[in-house]
């Protein structure tokens, strides 16, 4: 699976998947999103924290986006996973003990 597939199937979870926000909305929900700026790339700094452990692996700490910020998750990625070195490649790298911001996955 990829990355892609990873931030599609977290946007699908969540109902709020950047690009497929308006697509999959329930009426009364495009409705009101109709008054808000389309949710882009280079609207969105963040979606969430990860972190690495003294073990090298990777959890993704995912947080959605508004207009309806209920549902977050945590995927965690241990050095074997296939997904792992995607994911670290993503984050620009991180190391044992650190923290920082998710860039979206665009």
């Amino acid at each position: 699976m990829s990355v892609r597939t990873i931030a599609a199937a977290l946007g699908l979870a969540s109902g709020l998947a950047i690009g497929f926000a308006t697509g999959l909305a329930s009426p009364a929900v495009a409705q009101f999103k109709k008054d808000l700026p389309p949710v882009t790339c280079a609207t969105v700094d963040s979606i969430g924290m990860a972190e690495m452990t003294a073990d090298g692996t990777i959890t993704l700490h995912l947080k959605s986006l508004w207009p309806d910020p209920h549902e977050d998750s945590d995927l965690t990625y241990a050095p074997d996973d296939p997904q792992y070195g995607e994911i670290r490649k993503h984050l620009g790298g991180i190391k044992p003990g650190q923290s920082k911001p998710i860039p979206p996955f665009c």
